[in-house]
Order: structure tokens, then sequence, then C-alpha cells
């Protein structure tokens, strides 16, 4: 049984639901919508955000209709905002597949993610899940500041490591801090129980993102060959934001140059790579990453223990230890 599985095993039946339950969310009486939201379905990942939905539920109560919609209104909303991304940013793949702008152009790809963005507020407005909504949409508004600012910052390249908490925190954890909110709202009005969940799942979430920035490099659990693909689209990430406070102003003009104007040359992304691991910017966001990881499970831990509990404590381990 694999890692994820056995995270999966107090609510397997009610993943299992959510494939069929996801699939009716998404169904159109237009067939070039059904196509295309057939297709999305199928290359879907590991499905992280919907057990931390259901997980963080079933923690703290009995798992019902309202927790399965708070899975699907976030996986709607979740996958809009990926397809409107890959229009954004002119991308071809996702996941190893074509992404839906690749196959049907932008112009399809842009009405998809409307669509699907309308269907996730339909389905919580048709259920007066009023709650559910108001923490889903809060998310989708955060993620969006959080890609502008991001967008503000690269132009500069000036990203201090307190603005880069708060480009991850809104682009990233808040998505998974609005899935343990959602779960938990969905089975009590506890705001105390519910306001926890949302912590733990932002203090995850940055850990989560952390341990992202660090695939670009290959860290010290060698995923494998550094890839570079953060440098090359000029992404500030936290090795490479320590290391440059922690050099002298020509190291730091040098590098930043190289960000700027030379990130598509191999040898000199491989530059910037070797910098990094130099002033030990690895080693620090590692142990950042495992800093967020405790203060999340600290969090974690004013849930009473349970099999659902104990599954969240494993997604948290396996969310920054895992190889991809």
């Amino acid at each position: 049984m694999s890692v994820i599985d056995q995270i999966k095993a107090p609510i397997a039946t009610h993943m299992d639901q959510f494939e069929l339950k996801f699939r009716d969310s998404m169904r159109s009486s237009v067939p070039l919508l059904d196509k295309i939201t057939n297709y999305i379905v199928k290359r879907k990942g590991k499905q992280i955000r919907p057990m931390f939905v259901f997980l963080a539920a079933k923690a703290h109560g009995e798992i019902n209709e309202s927790t399965h919609r708070a899975s699907a209104l976030i996986e709607l909303l979740h996958t809009a905002t990926l397809v409107h991304d890959d229009v954004v940013d002119d991308s071809n793949e996702r996941r190893g597949f074509f992404s839906v702008n690749a196959l049907w152009k932008n112009k399809i790809a842009v009405l998809i993610g409307d669509y699907l963005l309308s269907k996730g507020l339909l389905l919580s407005l048709d259920n007066d899940d009023f709650h559910l909504l108001k923490i889903v949409s809060n998310a989708v508004r955060e993620m969006s500041e959080g890609e502008l600012l991001q967008i503000e910052k690269a132009r500069k390249l000036d990203i201090s490591e307190e603005v880069y908490y708060e480009i991850i925190r809104q682009k990233t954890a808040t998505l998974i801090a609005a899935c343990c909110a959602a779960g938990a709202a969905s089975v009590t009005r506890d705001e105390t129980q519910i306001n926890n969940m949302r912590e733990f799942g932002s203090l995850t979430g940055i850990a989560f993102q952390i341990k992202d920035d660090l695939f670009d490099f290959g860290d010290s659990t060698d995923i494998g060959k550094p890839t570079g693909i953060d440098i090359k689209e000029k992404k500030m990430t936290l090795p490479l934001i320590y290391a440059l406070n922690n050099s002298g102003f020509s190291d730091k003009r040098k590098i930043i140059n190289i960000v700027k104007n030379h990130n598509d040359k191999p040898e000199k992304v491989s530059e910037v790579i070797d910098f990094v691991f130099a002033k030990g910017g690895i080693q620090y966001a590692e142990k950042v990453m495992n800093e967020y990881k405790d203060k999340a499970l600290l969090a974690l831990h004013r849930t009473p223990a349970s099999d659902a509990r104990r599954s969240l404590e494993q997604l948290v381990i396996y969310t920054t230890q895992r190889k991809k």
C-alpha cells in the first residue's frame, strides 16, 4: 500500500464517491464542454486538496453531502484558476499532459475556466452553502492578489523574505487553508475549530511551497538533477533570496543580472544554482520548511486524536518529504 493510500484509508470510500460527484458537477449539455471537462478529470493529480477537505471534516464530525460539495467547489474553482494560469503563462503542458489551451486554443480555455468557476458558484448557491462559498471565494481572491504581488516584485527582483512569505501564503497556502477550513465548516459551526484548521492548512501550505522551491535545485534528499525552472521564469524562491541576502554587493548584482537577463542560458542557470548551494540557501530553506511543518503539527494537535488526525499528520509529513 502506497503512502497516499495509507493516508486515504479513513476516507477511502468518500474519495471514491468524490470522483463520481466531481465528474457530475462538471457535466454540461454542450458536447465540446463535456469532452474538455472529461479530459480535465482524466489527468487529475494525487487529489491532495480533496483529501485535506475530507480529513478535516472527519476529524471534527461526520462527513456529509455538504463536505462533498465543499470538496467539489474547491476543485472546480482551483481547476478554473489552473486553466486560466496556463493561458496567462502560455504553457502547453501540465503534469506531463497537454494543457487545455494547447489542445483547444486560448479562447476556449478561458471560457472553460469561466464555466468551471460558474459551476462552483452555482453548486454552493443552489444548496445554500454560503459559509463554504465565503471561505473559498476569499481564497480565490487571495490567490489572485498573491500572483499579482509576485508579478509586481519579479520586475525588480527585490523580494525580501517577508514579502516572499506573503506571496506564498496567498498563492499556495491560502488554498490548503480553505480546504481545511471548509472541511471543518461542513460538519461544525464552531468558529474556533474552523479557524484552527485554517491556521493548520496555511502553515502546511507554506511548508509545501518551500518544498516545491527546493525541487528547483535538487535538495539534500537527492531528488535528482536540478531543473532551474524557477530561475528561468525569474521566480524568487527562498533558497535564492537567502543566498542573495548573505552576499556581497558585487555577487548580488552579478546573480540578479543573470536571473534578469541570461536566464535562458543553461550554463548561467547552473552558475546561479551553484551560488545558492555555496551560500547555504538549500539548508536554510529546509530548516524553515521543517519549522513550518512543526508549527502545523502543533496547530493540528489542538484537534482531538483520531484516525483522521493521524492521516492529516501523515499528509503534512508527506508534503515535506515527497520526491516530486
